[in-house]
C-alpha cells in the first residue's frame, strides 16, 4: 500500500471520451465536473484506490478489478451495508442509502466473503418471513 503522507490533487475537466476519472497513479487524480455527488464520491474512492494500491497507468485488468473491490470495501461499511439490505427493497435504493452508485454496491456484493453473504441471505430471508 502507498504511504497516505503524500498530498494528492484533484483536478475537475471535461473528458473527451467515456472516462469519467483518471489519476497518474501517485500524485493527481482528474474527476469529470459533470458528475453529480454520488458518482463523484465513488469516481474518486476509485482513483484513490489505485493510488494506495500502487498501479500505475492501469491497463491491468487485474489492478481495475482490485480497485474497484477496494474502493467498495472502503465506501460500503460491513454494518451499513447490513442494515440497508434488511429494509431496502431493491439495489437502486440500497446504494442510495449507501451514497454509492449501483455499480459499487455490485462489486461489494461480488466481493463478499462467502460467510458474509450466508449472513445476507438470511437476513433477506428474515425479512420476508
Amino acid at each position: 500500500m502507498r504511504d497516505r503522507g503524500d498530498d494528492v490533487v484533484v483536478h475537475f475537466t471535461r473528458f473527451d471520451d467515456d472516462r469519467v476519472a483518471a489519476t497518474n497513479g501517485s500524485n493527481a487524480i482528474w474527476l469529470d465536473r459533470s458528475l453529480q455527488q454520488t458518482a463523484r464520491r465513488c469516481a474518486l474512492a476509485h482513483e484513490q484506490a489505485h493510488i494506495d494500491l500502487g498501479h500505475v497507468g492501469c491497463n491491468d485488468p487485474k489492478d481495475e478489478v482490485a480497485a474497484r473491490r477496494y474502493a467498495a470495501q472502503k465506501l460500503i461499511e460491513w454494518d451499513a451495508l447490513v442494515d440497508a439490505f434488511r429494509w431496502a427493497h431493491n439495489a437502486h435504493e440500497a446504494a442510495d442509502d449507501l451514497w454509492v452508485t449501483p455499480e459499487v454496491l455490485e462489486d461489494r456484493l461480488r466481493f463478499l466473503h462467502p460467510n458474509e453473504r450466508a449472513l445476507l441471505a438470511l437476513i433477506g430471508a428474515a425479512r420476508h418471513e
